[in-house]
């Protein structure tokens, strides 16, 4: 394969790293992290091994959802720090061959976006209609549509006398997608951050885009959660088919440059591989990848992982690919998801492989490489909108976001001063710098299965399929060419007998309980959370 061709897939072969800026590291001494921190340990990513990070938004905000409210797409807000800054982060990065994916709002702006504040001047304003206004009498609502996050998702304007729609938060106006020169704008502001260097976009609320131009009710369903928005079945306000070609439009912009990507956020109540899947046409005309979050809503189950998968894996479009993730910034991360008692850890240490071995595109959010954990955040310092809204019976996702723990010096290495959020408990003993020193930490873990990645092509681009099942086990060939590797992985934390008879002799490269470089033609158990890859290295 040509190199050229070989590095247009980074996304297809690397691992991506999920960074929250605020929360990563603080370079003076504010207690919020920045673009400045980010250079800083942008060795010890390198070190890391991964292909390309992921921002959680950095565009000028007045933060009312902590960047996912635009007000400039242009612009860098100051509390991450300059342009110039955003710029030598970018050429440090791919300096030492690391991409640069940048989350992209927009599905919305914020309320404070110049945009909006013309758009709600008058009714007769050229930009009225690059967002979505309805109604004209208060008190009748459009339509039944709900915000994610908590009441009627229209909000009434007095000053023109119309109701503008709100996916979210009110401060959150929804735009108008249908409009042509909306659309043109926006693409613009896409092509802005393309000139610079950009190597990708993570799409926020992606099948949110388009809305029904008829603007019908919801029917209602049963939700899960006693809110309204989850008693409604959301046919008409997201996941509309004109979205399709809004996406085959992005992706032809895309591919006017070289190497670039975009990952889609689906939004579902519950799970449905089939939906993200669906935007992925057929690999070469809408998103290159699409996150399915049914990982998030899974128990810790080695026959529901694998129903999972096969579910996700069975929608994709031949030339689709698949991607992986257990954690992000707005889930419970998957070491508390998972974990439990004393298991915690050695669970961790499963899960890691497969995320790394895994057919598809591992996303790795940020520390979860040393196993860091949701954080309970006390009532007065809650920053998340829906923590303050839903407390208690939603605290937010203020747990998840809690900062980097860099080392055990005071506020976790993170700071120089009281971070924006509260420490978890346990970083003076759970840090980067204590597991960089540990022989067998679940950070080295990391790191021998991302450098095993690059070395092997059967982990990085091969075939998958699940070996015979046995209770509690998770195992799977992966096969590129003439290359072939196995991967075993117990999910229960007891001995399991499992016939491994396949011919010929099988090498250890990465395990939790056996010597790498060991050999042999079979083994007849598994070690209690056991959590081992082989090569093959002769037929019989």
């Amino acid at each position: 394969m040509a190199q050229k061709e070989m590095e247009s897939l980074w996304w297809k072969e690397g691992v991506i790293y999920q960074i929250y800026p605020r929360s990563f590291k603080d370079s003076n001494g504010d207690g919020v992290g920045d673009i400045a921190g980010i250079i800083e340990k942008l060795n010890y990513l390198q070190d890391l091994g991964i292909a390309g990070i992921w921002l959680s938004p950095i565009n000028a905000s007045p933060m009312f959802d902590f960047g996912y409210d635009v007000s400039d797409y242009r612009a860098i807000d100051p509390v991450f720090g300059t342009m110039k800054d955003f710029e030598r982060l970018i050429k440090e990065a791919h300096r030492r061959k690391i991409r640069v994916i940048m989350d992209l709002v927009m599905n919305h702006t914020s309320h404070l976006h110049p945009w909006f504040i013309e758009s709600r001047s008058s009714r007769n304003n050229p930009m009225r209609d690059w967002y979505i206004w309805r109604g004209d009498k208060k008190g009748e609502y459009p339509n039944n549509w709900m915000a994610y996050f908590g009441g009627r998702a229209w909000e009434w304007d007095e000053k023109t006398g119309q109701y503008y729609l709100h996916s979210f938060l009110k401060e959150q106006p929804d735009v108008n997608w249908r409009n042509p020169d909306l659309k043109k704008a926006m693409f613009a502001e896409i092509r802005f951050w393309l000139e610079k260097g950009i190597d990708g976009f993570r799409l926020d609320v992606v099948n949110f885009f388009i809305k029904d131009n008829l603007f019908r009710s919801n029917p209602f369903g049963i939700g899960k959660y006693p809110r309204p928005y989850d008693l409604q079945k959301h046919i008409y306000d997201r996941d509309r088919p004109e979205l399709t070609e809004l996406l085959q439009a992005w992706r032809a912009l895309l591919d006017e440059y070289d190497a670039r990507m975009m990952v889609g956020e689906v939004v579902a109540e519950k799970p449905h591989p089939a939906l993200a899947a669906q935007y992925l046409g057929d690999g070469t005309d809408a998103l290159h990848l699409a996150f399915d979050f049914s990982f998030m809503n899974n128990k810790w189950d080695s026959s529901l992982f694998k129903k999972r998968i096969e579910a996700y894996h069975g929608s994709i479009p031949k030339e689709g690919w698949p991607c992986t993730v257990f954690s992000n910034h707005d889930q419970v991360r998957s070491f508390t998801r998972y974990g439990r008692g004393d298991d915690a850890e050695k669970r961790a240490f499963v899960l890691a492989m497969l995320l790394v071995t895994m057919r598809g595109t591992p996303f790795l959010y940020y520390g979860e490489e040393i196993g860091m954990k949701n954080v309970r955040i006390p009532k007065s310092r809650i920053q998340d909108p829906v923590g303050k809204r839903y407390w208690p019976f939603n605290p937010g996702r203020d747990g998840e976001r809690t900062p980097m723990q860099w080392s055990n010096e005071e506020y976790a290495g993170f700071s120089k001063s009281e971070p924006w959020l509260p420490l978890a408990d346990d970083y003076r003993e759970k840090n980067v710098e204590c597991q960089l020193n540990a022989n067998g930490s679940l950070l080295n873990f990391y790191r021998d299965l991302i450098a095993l990645r690059k070395e092997r092509e059967a982990l990085r681009m091969g075939d998958l399929m699940f070996n015979d099942i046995t209770p509690g086990v998770l195992s799977y060939m992966r096969s590129a060419r003439k290359e072939e590797s196995c991967v075993f992985l117990n999910f229960e934390n007891s001995e399991k007998k499992y016939s491994f008879n396949a011919s010929g002799i099988w090498r250890v490269l990465v395990s939790t309980h056996r010597k790498s470089g060991e050999q042999f033609h079979s083994f007849e158990k598994l070690f209690p959370y056991e959590a081992t890859v082989l090569e093959s290295i002769r037929k019989s």
